[in-house]
């Protein structure tokens, strides 16, 4: 069955390019020759199970992890060179939704979008008022601007979080779990608005997550991580079809038993620092 995902046909350079990317964490490999891309006008969806390395590669893309070695280019700008200018400058052209929300208590709804064009512009206060509620007006949560983190519904705060990731018209959108902690009704409203938000502003999206309704609803390709590593990168049909047994594993939910390696197991217990 097709889906709206597929309803633009990506193109141009890549917005993201990650090439033989190897990250650690603690001194323990997370991440292990990592390469993918992201089109123009394309959600990638990465997924796979815990601890898989899905939130090290989120970090990686945001320039908030070092990696051990390869590199990410966004926008063509390889991010390991860049300054804290060429970063700031890089960071407007971006949008993160935090799978929690992150909005800040203390602020109104309207004051939280609002954020980043007080802290990135010099736009007068009327027309980040006028902006802020454009977006909110997007997300469906027009005439809510008034209202405190606290007083919005799960759903609420994760279209609140994304109209704040929107605000100023980023060419790239980073969303971490959008369906977390959501029921199925509210996630699925959620996943349609994702997808007429990517047609109507043609922007790029990296999404991460476990729900595999959601993936396959919105994903025009799908990249899975197994223990650092990918399985494979592909279409939700080709992901469907795939012969790759750990996949499959993956998408059927199949729990595998994995081997005991002694002997790692053995200095884990005895690999005591002082």
């Amino acid at each position: 069955m097709a889906t709206m995902g597929a309803a633009i046909e990506p193109t141009g350079d890549p917005v993201v390019d990650v090439r033989n990317l190897s990250a650690t964490y603690t001194g323990r490999p997370v991440l292990e020759d990592v390469s993918l891309q992201v089109r123009q006008g394309e959600i990638m969806v990465i997924m796979g199970g815990s601890g898989s390395g899905k939130s090290t590669l989120l970090r990686c893309l945001l320039g908030l992890h070092r990696p051990r070695a390869g590199l990410v280019r966004l926008f063509g700008q390889d991010i390991g060179g860049l300054g804290t200018r060429q970063w700031a400058v890089l960071r407007k052209k971006m949008g993160v939704a935090f799978q929690g929300g992150a909005l800040f208590n203390s602020m109104s709804v309207g004051e939280n979008v609002c954020l980043p064009l007080r802290e990135h512009t010099r736009l007068d206060h009327t027309t980040m008022r006028i902006m802020s509620r454009m977006k909110l007006e997007m997300v469906n949560l027009g005439g809510f601007e008034h209202l405190m983190p606290a007083q919005l519904s799960g759903g609420m705060l994760k279209r609140a979080a994304l109209a704040r990731a929107l605000v100023m018209d980023p060419g790239l959108l980073f969303f971490d779990e959008p369906s977390a902690g959501l029921d199925t009704v509210v996630a699925a409203d959620l996943d349609e608005l994702i997808l007429r938000i990517r047609n109507a502003m043609q922007i790029s999206l990296v999404v991460v997550t476990h729900e595999l309704e959601s993936a396959f609803k919105i994903a025009d390709r799908i990249t899975v991580l197994d223990q650092g590593r990918i399985l494979m990168t592909g279409s939700v049909a080709e992901l469907r079809t795939s012969s790759i047994p750990r996949v499959q594993q993956l998408l059927t939910r199949t729990y595998e038993e994995q081997p005991l390696d002694t002997e790692a197991y053995l200095r884990r217990l005895t690999d005591i620092v002082d």
